[in-house]
């Protein structure tokens, strides 16, 4: 079993900045992979980033290339999402999971097994 609990979300003004975590608890592996997926109110879940919790592997959407930045700490069992030139488009409640190696397509949401509860991010235009 493995817990994720998000934090770091909130209301900024376009253009500013935002780092969100998500913490793990639990049974983690340097080759599993980290997932950050977004959902706006009336959208699909969308794929963000993902990474190995070794920290190699890392991977971006097209609309998070150039402005996010996905890292890992294991020492502290945390994944970052640092967002940049933040745009109101990147509403969306934000969630972080967690899945083994080699389960089939990272970007795809239902690949992965353990979900944090989400942390809202609102960009104000």
């Amino acid at each position: 079993q493995v817990q994720l609990v998000e934090s770091g979300g909130g209301l900024v003004q376009a253009g500013g900045s935002l780092r969100l975590s998500c913490a793990a608890s639990g049974r983690t592996f340097s080759t599993d992979t980290l997932g950050w997926f977004r959902q706006a109110p009336g959208k699909e879940r969308e794929f963000v980033a993902a990474i190995r919790w070794s920290g190699s592997g890392t991977d971006y959407a097209d609309s998070a290339k150039g402005r996010f930045t996905i890292s890992s700490d294991n020492a502290k069992n945390t994944v970052y999402l640092q967002m940049t030139s933040l745009k109101a488009e990147d509403t969306a409640v934000y969630y972080c999971a967690t899945r083994p190696y080699g389960t089939g397509p990272r970007r795809l949401s239902n690949t992965y097994n353990y979900w944090g509860q989400g942390t809202q991010v609102t960009v104000s235009s």
